[in-house]
């Protein structure tokens, strides 16, 4: 496994930066660096200050403009930060570009989520996963460890010991992913056979942006104890569960969350957890409702979810923590444009969420609502389950939940 920076016991100060391009509006874009934010609390960092500029596109020598680089230099020796983190993946040349002026260790978003993965990573499956897509960023990167050594290249018969020396990497980095994906290769082949030992059982997997509160929800249906942290990625190893609800056996999946800007190389890594996601017959997608950028956080997952699996499933929506919602209501008299902060629980109820597909609103912490939920699942599974298994209809009848805590 790969050694991360940015995992150490003390906590680093670090600075955030971030652009606005066109289309990115000035909340949207103080809403991302909200999250690299959290991203880097919860890797172990803690962000001192933040720097943003306007830009029709990342500059490509520095990603910001040299004056606002000049500002965050600034920043750098005020604040005397460990990192300066960008919300974007950086170049090669922009990695080496902002160490040379900025005498600090450089992050991007990508090396920071895979820093957490490679923090919450317990399982053989996970760790492997993960070293496979750290090495598969860093083969690119390689040439900025040796800066140092760059006087002694020259052109032919004039090949320096840096040149050697990265080039001795590259080969051992290449070896190290092919053996790696070897690695995963087996452990694929594992993963698909002990799906095939589950039968014919229904499957339903829970997706949704990371922190939405899937792992809640698995431990409120399932009665485990399935990590559940108010950190991102806290879930990175797919759980599978038999859940029965009225007699109604079924298996439920919670796997890892996705997120705005998710690097491809964890999403090719991650493919065999990602299979749950293929091989579901229903997907909860669960949304955190108190959160102010929740729709975009629907829309971010459902084109993840088109990327993994273009087939059409049955899709039940869930919106969470009902009990963390908040909203500002507008006086009478006020003429300003509705925001969707002025929207109430029941406002929102009354709009596509709750028309266009099967939608259910609860708090998993709480359990306010379960009974509401159980029974919409309880109904989609029972459809499948017998179409599989037609003699078996008459054990598992339509049922109406009423508020009882003790359904099983």
């Amino acid at each position: 496994m790969i050694e991360q920076i940015s995992t150490k016991k003390e906590l680093e100060k670090v600075i955030l930066v971030g652009i606005k391009t066109p289309g990115i509006t000035e909340p949207l874009l103080n809403e991302y660096l909200d999250e690299l934010a959290f991203l880097a609390e919860t890797a172990g960092a803690i962000p001192v200050a933040r720097y943003t500029q306007n830009l029709p596109m990342p500059d490509n020598k520095y990603y910001v403009g040299s004056g606002k680089l000049d500002e965050v230099l600034e920043g750098v020796k005020v604040h005397e930060v460990h990192s300066v983190i960008f919300d974007d993946e950086l170049s090669p040349s922009q990695l080496r570009n902002l160490e040379r002026v900025l005498k600090v260790r450089i992050l991007d978003r990508t090396n920071l989520i895979l820093d957490i993965f490679a923090k919450n990573a317990k399982t053989a499956a996970a760790k492997t996963q993960v070293e496979l897509a750290q090495y598969q960023y860093l083969l690119p990167r390689l040439t900025r460890m040796w800066t140092h050594l760059e006087r002694q290249r020259g052109g032919i018969g004039m090949r320096g010991p840096g040149e050697k020396e990265i080039e001795t990497d590259r080969r051992i980095i290449r070896d190290k992913i092919t053996k790696l994906k070897q690695d995963l290769e087996k452990i694929d082949k594992q993963k698909t056979t002990q799906r095939k030992n589950r039968g014919k059982m229904v499957r339903v997997a829970l997706v949704g942006y990371t922190n939405v509160g899937k792992s809640t929800l698995m431990n409120t249906l399932s009665k485990s104890s399935v990590l559940a942290e108010n950190k991102l990625f806290a879930t990175l190893d797919t759980t599978v569960r038999k859940v029965v609800i009225s007699n109604l056996p079924f298996l439920v999946a919670d796997t890892v969350g996705f997120i705005r800007k998710l690097p491809h190389h964890l999403v090719d890594s991650f493919k065999s957890t990602l299979d749950e996601v293929r091989e579901a017959d229903i997907l909860v997608h669960v949304v955190d409702i108190s959160h102010s950028g929740f729709e975009q956080q629907i829309e971010i997952v459902n084109q993840t979810l088109q990327e993994i699996d273009n087939t059409e499933k049955k899709m039940v929506m869930v919106f969470n923590k009902i009990d963390a919602f908040h909203y500002i209501p507008k006086d009478a008299d006020d003429l300003t444009p509705i925001l969707q902060e002025n929207y109430s629980l029941e406002d929102l109820k009354k709009t596509w969420m709750a028309k266009d597909l099967d939608t259910v609103f609860i708090s998993a912490k709480n359990k306010d609502n379960l009974n509401d939920f159980k029974e919409l699942i309880y109904n989609e599974v029972r459809k499948i389950h017998t179409a599989r298994f037609p003699y078996n209809d008459f054990l598992y009848p339509n049922i109406s939940f009423e508020d009882n805590d003790d359904i099983e």
